[in-house]
């Protein structure tokens, strides 16, 4: 957005920018200062929600959101229709039964009743008050319009609550409840009797939902206590009948006698096995060759008793023999075998092997009495675990049944608890619940300073933000190139002059340029021409360029105007012109520097015979809607501009609009610069910036002069 531009445009309004919010002010300050008074009164609700006094100890702290969550319930239950149809009863009653006393004038519907038809309506709000029906437009079917009397006196919920205001201070324990009206009394009526209703309310609805939900909860804890109570029952017949005391534990004892007896049994096996296996051993060295064992005594004993029995025999020889020395030679040869025999049973036999066999034979003994003792205990233990293996399956079947049961009461007294628990929690909570109380009690107070002042302000500032917007919107939606500024954002091209726009119906060239009055639209006009001659005189003398082509996107665009102009501010700089095309045909004087009379371009073609005036010669075009190619060849054209050259200092064409885009798009070829007029006031559409984008890709051309601009533009 430009800024610039939008702050013009507020320059521009200023006046209404001003004048709009002071009317509104002032309208406001008169209005607002003929308002009557008004009073306020507040009353206080304490709730016990986060008075620290009010909590029971060991109570879990409760989060903020709840906190929230509680206030709002209270304040919305106290805008309900129920409570501020007993309001409204409540007030509608005060002024009929206390007419010297009513806040408020009777209105056109209360004082057209008679006393008997007062009283009534008094009867009907009263049974309506004391059955809590609230307030609808049902109340209007019957005899007396009692929903109309209530809002004819002011006191319907709708009127109420624009002077009602229920809210919850901020990080207080309070509810604070403010009303607003034109009598203090009223006021502090209204919190008063709004506040006591709603507690007393509040306090039945609360003792009603508690005491339905202390029901149910104590129908539902019955229920349960019925159901545990039949789940242990049958628990305890099935054991009763099966004669199970504790099956658990009588599992237990008859398992450990099963893993006791077959322990025992393991460790008499083992003992058997290791029994025998010593037996094994003993037999099998009682098999052996050990000479300790005493297996070849006998042998070794038949010699030595057979070396002995041939000693005495040879002894007795000897001796029979007379002492023959060859007895005693045998005998000194058997004493030498007996001795020899006897010295190797004494080396062979360390240990008496008669002894050591007859210790190994009674080992064997004893080991095969001890196997024996075992066999016999494992045929003892064999019926000790049978017993107990029949008694564990025994009870398999019981097992699985009780734990149904157990499983059963267990359940069931779960659930009893449960339950149990929660009742005593609601009752708790029930017990700990919130107790409203009214705090501070409403008072008629003092009239409320007054705010003409700030409605004032707020009405003038409102006004202005109004206005602001408005213009904002124009200016956002507003397409209109206005400025050269905005003209060259637009189109991406560079804009090489601006030309204000001249509101006087009589603006011909000599007009202009002639005029000596202060009219300061015709001395800008020409300040700015000589600028864009300038600016035009550069460009074209950079390749030493004669031909200047100006043009427009659509018609009415002043390019026309701009070219003789032009031509007419060239000439007054003592060149001569050459301007093709154009309206004006009138005839001028070499001395005024007017145009002088036209001749046709197309004759000139033909002929190449132009008369030359003193400064500005002007060839017309007879038909615009013809080509120039038709007229002639590109060739033979550019010989008739290369004469034309040599004998003006500059040629001017006012090519015809890019609406005739063919016949425009034939003179810029023959131009050597070109400029395009576009009106400031109008929008580009898209047609137009298609032209734009064929006009900056046209060789030659150097730009837009902005025409018809505002002189406020300008001189900003």
């Amino acid at each position: 957005m430009d800024i610039k531009s939008f702050f013009k445009l507020l320059n521009r309004y200023k006046w209404i920018l001003i004048l709009v919010p002071l009317i509104s002010a002032v309208a406001t300050y008169f209005l607002v200062k003929q308002l009557p008074k008004t009073y306020n009164s507040e009353a206080l609700i304490a709730t016990g929600i986060v008075d620290p006094s009010k909590q029971v100890a060991g109570a879990p702290q409760m989060d903020y959101f709840k906190m929230t969550q509680e206030f709002n319930n209270i304040i919305e239950k106290m805008k309900m229709r129920k409570i501020m149809s007993i309001l409204s009863y409540r007030l509608v009653l005060h002024d009929l039964e206390n007419p010297a006393e009513a806040f408020k004038p009777y209105s056109e519907k209360v004082d057209s009743l008679t006393v008997a038809q007062r009283q009534q309506v008094i009867k009907l709000f009263r049974h309506n008050l004391d059955a809590k029906i609230p307030l609808s437009l049902a109340d209007n079917k019957a005899e007396f319009k009692l929903y109309d009397i209530v809002s004819s006196m002011g006191y319907g919920e709708t009127a109420i609550n624009k002077g009602l205001d229920i809210n919850h201070p901020d990080n207080s324990d309070f509810i604070k409840v403010t009303f607003t009206s034109s009598n203090p009394l009223l006021s502090a009526y209204v919190v008063n009797t709004l506040t006591n209703d709603f507690i007393r309310n509040y306090g039945i609805d609360v003792n009603f939902n508690q005491g339905q939900s202390n029901e149910l909860l104590d129908s539902v804890l019955k229920v349960k206590e019925g159901d545990m109570n039949a789940k242990n029952l049958a628990l305890k017949d099935f054991k009763m009948k099966n004669g199970v005391l504790n099956l658990d534990k009588q599992s237990q004892l008859v398992y450990a006698q099963i893993t006791a007896a077959e322990d025992r049994k393991g460790q008499v096996l083992s003992n058997i096995q290791a029994n025998q296996n010593a037996i094994a051993q003993i037999e099998s060295r009682l098999r052996s060759d050990d000479p300790n064992l005493g297996k070849n005594v006998s042998r070794d004993n038949s010699a030595y008793v057979n070396i002995k029995n041939q000693l005495e025999i040879a002894n007795k020889r000897y001796v029979d023999g007379n002492f023959k020395p060859e007895d005693k030679r045998r005998i000194d040869s058997l004493t030498n075998i007996q001795v020899a025999i006897s010295s190797n049973n004494s080396d062979k036999y360390v240990v008496d092997p008669q002894v050591s066999r007859q210790a190994l034979l009674q080992q064997k003994y004893q080991l095969e009495t001890t196997v024996a003792q075992l066999s016999g205990s494992v045929k003892s233990l064999n019926g000790e675990l049978a017993t107990a293996n029949s008694k564990y399956n025994a009870m398999v079947p019981f097992d699985a049944n009780i734990q149904n049961y157990q499983r059963d009461a267990d359940l069931a007294t779960k659930d009893y608890l449960e339950a149990l628990n929660r009742i005593n929690t609601t009752q708790t909570q029930q017990n700990m619940g919130l107790k409203l109380q009214v705090a501070q009690m409403g008072m008629p107070g003092f009239p409320d300073k007054s705010k003409t002042l700030i409605y004032t302000a707020l009405s003038g500032i409102a006004t202005l933000a109004v206005c602001f917007a408005v213009l904002l919107a124009l200016f956002v939606t507003d397409g209109s190139v206005n400025t050269s500024h905005q003209l060259a954002s637009v189109t991406k091209s560079k804009v090489i002059g601006s030309l204000n726009f001249i509101p006087d119906e009589d603006k011909t060239i000599k007009t202009i340029w002639e005029n000596t009055s202060t009219n300061n639209h015709y001395s800008i006009h020409k300040e700015l021409l000589r600028s864009l001659r300038f600016e035009i005189s550069d460009l074209l003398a950079e390749n030493d360029n004669r031909i200047l082509g100006i043009t427009s996107l659509v018609g009415g665009e002043g390019k026309t105007f701009v070219a003789a102009n032009l031509a007419y501010a060239y000439a007054m700089t003592g060149k001569k012109i050459l301007l093709i095309g154009g309206e004006q045909a009138s005839p001028v004087l070499s001395d005024s520097k007017q145009l002088t009379r036209s001749q046709n371009f197309e004759t000139f073609l033909i002929n190449r015979e132009i008369k030359v005036e003193d400064l500005i010669t002007k060839l017309s075009k007879v038909d615009h809607q013809k080509s120039l190619l038709e007229i002639q060849n590109e060739r033979n054209l550019k010989s008739g501009f290369d004469v034309l050259k040599k004998q003006f200092d500059i040629i001017i064409i006012d090519i015809e609009s890019l609406t005739d885009i063919n016949i425009a798009k034939e003179w810029l070829s023959f131009t050597e610069k070109s400029i395009a007029v576009f009106a400031a006031g109008r929008s580009l559409t898209d047609g137009d910036k298609d032209m734009v984008q064929l006009l900056k890709k046209q060789p030659g051309f150097i730009g837009w002069v902005i025409n018809k601009v505002r002189l406020s533009e300008i001189q900003d």
